[in-house]
Formats: structure tokens, sequence, C-alpha cells
């Protein structure tokens, strides 16, 4: 019945499947919360609103983020190379998108500290940094995945990056990075609708309907560049050999055009993925003008699940192309970590992670209803 626990191939495939799960929980949990943030300026206007919108947060966020700490241990130890690629290649933007996180805790802990309007001022301008600059940079870093990243290995396995911040800033990655921070803004609305009352609430409908159909349509026109060639594309031309050591020199890539469409030609019931990742944000900007919270927030977690889910099935079984030396790009099938190790990985997966998924949703329970400007007031000191 688990004869996959030892066959090297299932195992690199599932943990694949594992990696866009953990993404996924991610993207949806903690990108309302970076969404709220991003919304702050817009939707709130004086501090009780501000606390209002801050407070349909603040208990969760750092659970929420939990995902992003899973997604990159298993980064780490499923698959090393791209964690080591990825971690020092990207070193600048991901140091930017840290310091960024870094203000969301701190802008939450002090900002009621003090009763000075310009205090809560300055952290109200750190919250919405650390919610757009994230929404932002983690979409650029996935619109240079699908362009190739500029690394090769060395023949005993180096990497070597040859990049650059400015480089990592390119056309096509700001574009992915608008999808993304468009379609976290949207879910960040969903959420206020959601869980916020009053004011806040209904200028988060107005919002979030515009930010959702913004997301569909600069998606599907992300799709129509695909189809033209815009965002490049690469293709694995020689045998593959799924329970290979893991080396990921030694085979053949080519660059072409039209790759990225390649899967969804061979299978065309993968299609169904994006046309959800069109639909979703459609649905969840009609769920903002009918009112329909439960509705725009399931839609709007749809959309950012089919989204990612699309970028991932697009490329498989490339996970990091090298624009500089195709034949050394990173693959589901050369760039793992040892049989043992995902097998290893795979039970204490099996375990833990309905676990998280368990107290996740107790957490969400306990913390149910609506919080308004009265909430706050009764509060007091205790919130945020």
């Amino acid at each position: 019945m688990f004869h996959f626990l030892f066959d090297y191939a299932a195992l690199r495939l599932i943990w694949w499947v594992l990696l866009g799960v953990l993404l996924i929980g991610f993207a949806v949990t903690d990108g309302f919360d970076l969404g709220v943030g991003a919304l702050l300026p817009f939707v709130a206007r004086t501090d009780a609103e501000r606390r209002v919108a801050i407070n349909t947060i603040g208990p969760v966020w750092e659970g929420n983020q939990v995902w992003l700490i899973l997604g990159g241990g298993a980064i780490f130890a499923a698959w090393p190379a791209l964690y080591g690629l990825s971690f020092s290649g990207f070193y600048l933007a991901m140091f930017l998108v840290l310091f960024a996180l870094i203000l969301r805790p701190v802008g939450f802990k002090y900002r009621s500290k003090r009763e000075g309007a310009a205090w809560r001022r300055n952290w109200d301008w750190a919250l919405f940094v650390g919610g757009a600059v994230p929404s932002l940079i983690f979409g650029v870093a996935v619109g240079n995945a699908l362009e190739g990243v500029p690394f090769h290995f060395t023949d005993d396995l180096r990497a070597v990056y040859e990049g650059s911040l400015i480089g990592l800033l390119n056309p096509v990655a700001l574009f992915c990075g608008l999808v993304s921070l468009a379609m976290l803004m949207s879910h960040g609305a969903a959420w206020l609708i959601f869980k916020a009352d009053g004011t806040v609430a209904e200028r988060a409908a107005r919002l979030g309907r515009i930010t959702a159909i913004v997301t569909a349509l600069l998606f599907a026109l992300g799709g129509v560049l695909v189809w033209l060639g815009a965002f490049g594309g690469y293709q694995v031309t020689s045998p593959i050999v799924w329970d290979g050591p893991s080396n990921p020199l030694g085979k053949t890539v080519v660059t072409n055009a039209h790759a990225w469409l390649r899967n969804f030609g061979e299978t065309p019931v993968l299609w169904l993925v994006p046309l959800l990742g069109v639909l979703a944000p459609l649905a969840a900007a009609w769920g903002f003008t009918a009112a329909r919270p439960r509705s725009t927030l399931l839609a709007s977690g749809l959309g950012i699940a089919c989204i990612i889910a699309t970028v991932g099935l697009a490329m498989f079984p490339i996970i990091l192309p090298s624009s500089t030396n195709p034949g050394n790009s990173l693959t589901v099938f050369d760039a793992s970590s040892s049989l043992v190790t995902l097998r290893n990985m795979l039970f204490a997966t099996l375990i833990f992670l309905p676990l998280v998924l368990i107290y996740t949703a107790w957490v969400y329970r306990v913390l149910r209803g609506k919080i308004g400007e009265e909430t706050i007031a009764k509060a007091g000191s205790t919130a945020y």
C-alpha cells in the first residue's frame, strides 16, 4: 500500500506537489495579511478605522506566517539546490522582503504604545510597506523563474549566480509582481469584508472589486503574453530518468518560446486551472458587489491557488531554469534530496501537517466574529 515511500520517482513528484501546497497555503493565509497591510492607507482614514483593519489580522498573522517558514524549510530539505540558488542568488531581493516582513511585527507591537498621531501614522506606513513590498517581490521572483535565472554549475556542482537586483526587476518580472500585488490586495479586501464591520468593510468592498477585476485581466493578459512568447520557455529534450541521481548536469534543455504551454497542450484538462485563475477573481468581484463575504473570500482563495498552480503546471518538470546555461536548469528529477531524506520528511509531514491544519482551524473558530469600532473601544489598550 505504501510502496511509494520507497519509490524515488514517486517521492520526487509528491514533494513537488507538497511544495506547491505549502506555497499556496502561505499565499492564501498570509496573503490576506499582506493584502490588508497594502490596503491600509486606502480603507482606513481615522485612527479608529485603522485599528479595526489592523485587528482583523493582528491575532492571526503570526500563525499564518508559519506557512512561509514551512515552505522555506521544505525547499531547504527537499530541494537543496533550489534553496541554495534562490536564497543566495536572490539575496538582495530576499533581504528586501525580510526587511519589509520585520516591519510588520514591529508595527503591530509599537503603533499603540503611544497616543501621538504622527507616531501611529509612521507605524501605519510601516505596515503598508510590510504588506505591499513582499506582495510585489514574491511575484517578481515568480516572473524571474518563468523567464530564467542567470546561473550555472561548475564541474564540481558549485552554483555560480551571475545576476543582480536590477536584473531581477525586469519588465516581465515586474508584470508578474503587479499580478501578485493585485491578487493579494483583492484577497486582503475579501478578508476585510468578511471580518471587519462598518466603513472599513464598505471601502474594502469597493477597492476589492477593482483589484479582483485587475487580477483577472492581468492574469489573462499574462496568458496572452506567454502564447506570444514574451515569457520565454524551457523544455527538457533528453530522456528523463525519474529515479536517477540528483545531478543537474548531463541533460539537454532547449529554449522554446511556447514551452510553457506544452503541458496544457498534451493534457487539455489542465486548462481548467488557468481558466479558474481568471474566473475565480471575477467571481470574487461579483461577491464584493453582492455583499457575499464568505463566498468572496473562498473565490479569492481559489483564484490564488489556481494562479500559483498554473505556474507550477506550466514549468513542470522544470523548477528553476537557467537563462545562461539551460542544460543546468533545476528539475523535479535531478534537484531533490536523497530517497531516505524525502521519505523521512514525508513521514513527518503526514503526522504534523494535519495537526497544524486542525490547530489553525480551531484558532479561526475561536476568533470568529466581526470587528468594528465598538469592539475596539471595548477592548481598549488590549487591542492593537
